[in-house]
């Protein structure tokens, strides 16, 4: 499934429907959120979310999971880049 939105240009992109970050962890630990394309700071939290192809998150975006952010070491975006 491909989701599209219209750029500045109006021109028509693709944006994959699903994009999976990884996480490595303060401990060692490695994590994988799948479905997520967002993630922002939340206070102390790093959430993750599902924002169906909208540019920003907004009140219809779905929480997908939510980390420590003092416990996260690098996030890594492991598919393909909705911007190409």
């Amino acid at each position: 499934m491909v989701i599209t939105y219209l750029d500045r240009q109006e021109q028509r992109r693709p944006i994959p429907a699903e994009v999976d970050y990884e996480l490595v962890l303060r401990d060692g630990t490695r994590e994988v959120v799948t479905g997520a394309d967002a993630y922002q700071q939340e206070q102390s939290m790093t959430t993750f979310f599902r924002t169906d192809g909208r540019r920003g998150i907004d009140c219809w975006s779905v929480r997908m999971a939510s980390f420590r952010t003092d416990e996260i070491l690098t996030i890594r975006r492991r598919s393909g880049d909705p911007h190409p």
